[in-house]
């Protein structure tokens, strides 16, 4: 039925144009017949009622094809939006005709006196028309301003050949489409998953909002607020099916800092905007406040911008004079997030069961991150009835999806290292385990046993590693993200102080947001950089890197996830922030015991091994860390002599360790080994 109306709009329209066209051009023959065929043997009287009588029956087609339309026809929207004057819509509609009717053509050339010149121009109208006024030609004037109409003479205007602007002329016969000019900068945004119930009610706010912009002089930008960028997108396009708007997304670097190239872009925008029903939706989440001509150039946009202006933003918002109905858009309730996962794998659920509560604690997602790994798992066509299978790839395809991007800040280690590798006393095993314990176990106590009503201070799950080089720290790291099946990323916080008051401050910042969906493990190295006894402030430097050691426990204790510091040296630690941290494991430097049980585990079990005497191995006095490069080493060199790993070799290998360690390798170490 709807096709059928779009069908008899189209026809309408179409004849409701060629009515209007006929019109202007008996006006212009009219004219042509008064003036240049005065000599010729017409009877002027005949040729009046001539006239008068096609008049009338193009204004009865006028008429029949305004019934049928049941709306305004495109030339009388565009007329009644643009703010047309009747002699203005008769200049149009000539440079239309040109361009759809020969005849018509023909005609404005012999009224140019110029068999090759089929244009029309100002002067043509202001001579013809008698409801002409010279206003039209002002550059203020709708058909300049909105550039409706192309010129070729820029000095002598009333003179300048017209041509309709090709997407107006399209628009006119009924044809809509984006402008060719905005085809590369702006991506059309379709309708992409159902909303949850918080959704539902943001988005019926701002529709209410829109149905009564009629009480306001002018309709306030939309913000929404927050970090949950992929379901603002959402959003926005069911407000915008709801009012019949297409929607379009804009990248503020596509904005120009040229003034003229700006002004030009909001025209053209504001133009197809009124005259097709489309909305924008600005994403402006990673602006950068410190390039003054950008920021100066997206304000000056988005007061210009006409109609439904959608924005998206976090913390840093574009200055602007329009008024803003803003609203906050967070992640999905805990509640919300179950119901989705459950529609996602609608009548496999039962076997997503158990896994729910943990993955909805540990991955923070929108509605539209669960609706894509949703359908990327099914696309792997994972056997519904292998046990326990489907809730390990959903958990799997979180983590992918959650990665955080800073290649610049972060390094992501693979953990291969299990429990049975780890040497470490049984006091520091057992810290490390009751670790493991309150990451499994946060749903039940934050959610069900009500600690995360306290607030989020507190809640996240930090520790500190602390021992020398060597001794195990990342490798139990490794342990715990094994166990708990998580990424680990490791943070070198020597990479990330920066000399720059505020520089640090905003890295930190930049890892805490980019890895808070997924709360993987994140593992800060080399803690010293930025610890110290910061008791006594002696200059502006020791306040700031008090606030920067602030503002990193913060975020730990906020995080979703696991936080890991490592040092080297405990004691340059302030007391007042390891009270702060959850979890202290000192890892010490191994004794002679425990390089024995480190030596009887760094080899893998397909390599081959001859003779080897862990007693004796035990006696090189290094931590874990080096005799893991020992080993490795010894390993390379037996492969290159096709024999098994032997004692030789170790030795030969532990040499090349003790000189890069710039250490003297005593007699004892390596007494009766050969």
């Amino acid at each position: 039925m709807s096709n059928t109306k779009s069908l008899n709009w189209t026809q309408a329209n179409q004849n409701y144009l060629l009515a209007s066209l006929k019109m202007v051009q008996r006006e212009l023959e009219v004219h042509y017949q008064s003036n240049y065929e005065k000599n010729k043997d017409t009877n002027p009287e005949t040729f009046e009622k001539s006239s008068d009588r096609l008049f009338l029956n193009y204004e009865k087609e006028l008429n029949k094809a305004d019934e049928v339309l049941q709306r305004s026809s495109s030339l009388e929207r565009l007329a009644l939006i643009l703010g047309l004057s009747d002699f203005e819509r008769k200049i149009l509609l000539m440079c239309a005709g040109v361009e759809l009717d020969a005849s018509f053509s023909s005609l404005v050339a012999s009224l140019n006196g110029d068999t090759f010149n089929t244009y029309p121009t100002y002067s043509l109208g202001l001579g013809i028309f008698p409801d002409a006024h010279w206003s039209a030609i002002a550059p203020q004037s709708p058909l300049r301003y909105w550039r409706l109409l192309e010129t070729n003479n820029k000095t002598l205007i009333t003179k300048s050949s017209l041509k309709i602007d090709e997407s107006i002329l399209h628009y006119l016969t009924g044809v809509q489409y984006l402008d060719e000019r905005l085809n590369d900068i702006v991506e059309h945004l379709q309708k992409r998953n159902k909303l949850v119930p918080s959704q539902i009610a943001i988005s019926n706010t701002l529709e209410r909002v829109y149905r009564n912009k009629d009480h306001s002089p002018v309709l306030p930008i939309f913000q929404l607020k927050g970090k949950n960028n992929p379901d603002k997108k959402t959003i926005a396009t069911h407000i915008c099916e709801k009012i019949g708007f297409r929607l379009y997304s804009l990248s503020i670097d596509a904005i120009p800092i040229k003034l003229e190239e700006n002004k030009e872009l909001i025209r053209l925008w504001n133009r197809e905007s009124a005259l097709k029903s489309y909305a924008l939706f600005l994403d402006c989440t990673e602006i950068n406040t410190k390039d003054k001509l950008a920021s100066q150039a997206i304000s000056y946009f988005i007061d210009r911008i006409q109609g439904l202006l959608i924005l998206s933003s976090s913390e840093h918002t574009p200055m602007t004079k329009r008024s803003k109905m803003e609203v906050m858009v967070p992640m999905p309730s805990s509640k919300e997030q179950y119901q989705l996962w459950r529609e996602g794998f609608n009548g496999l659920s039962s076997q997503l069961e158990s896994f729910l509560p943990n993955i909805v604690t540990q991955f923070n997602l929108s509605a539209h991150d669960i609706h894509t790994i949703s359908n990327q798992v099914h696309e792997q066509k994972i056997i519904a009835h292998e046990n326990g299978l489907l809730g390990k790839r959903v958990w799997k395809a979180c983590c992918e999806h959650t990665r955080p991007k800073l290649d610049r800040l972060i390094e992501r280690i693979e953990p291969v290292v299990s429990w049975n590798e780890l040497v470490l006393p049984d006091i520091q095993k057992q810290i490390l385990k009751e670790i493991v314990i309150q990451v499994k176990q946060r749903n039940k106590v934050y959610l069900e046993w009500g600690f995360s009503k306290m607030g989020s201070r507190g809640l996240g799950i930090s520790a500190l590693f602390a021992g020398e080089s060597g001794t195990g720290k990342t490798m139990a790291s490794e342990v715990l993200a094994n166990e708990l099946q998580l990424d680990l990323y490791k943070i070198d916080l020597s990479q990330v102080v920066n000399k720059y008051i505020g520089e640090t401050e905003k890295n930190l910042k930049q890892i805490f947001d980019a890895a808070e969906e997924g709360g993987a493990i994140l593992l800060f190295d080399e803690a010293d950089a930025l610890f110290g006894k910061r008791s006594d402030v002696k200059d502006s430097h020791d306040r700031y890197s008090n606030i920067e050691v602030s503002y990193l426990l913060q975020r730990m204790e906020a995080y979703r996830g696991l936080a890991i510091l490592t040092t080297n040296m405990k004691s340059s630690i302030d007391t007042a922030f390891l009270r702060r941290i959850r979890f202290v494991v000192n890892f010490s430097y191994p004794d002679q015991l425990s390089r024995a049980e480190i030596w009887k585990r760094v080899f893998p079990l397909a390599t081959p091994q001859k003779e080897l005497d862990f007693e004796k191995l035990s006696r090189l006095n290094v931590p874990g860390g080096n005799i893991r490069n020992i080993a490795l080493n010894a390993a390379f060199i037996a492969a290159n002599e096709k024999t098994p790993v032997q004692m030789q070799h170790i030795l030969k290998a532990a040499r090349s360790e003790y000189i890069k360690l710039e250490k003297s390798m005593s007699s004892f170490e390596i007494k009766e080994w050969i």
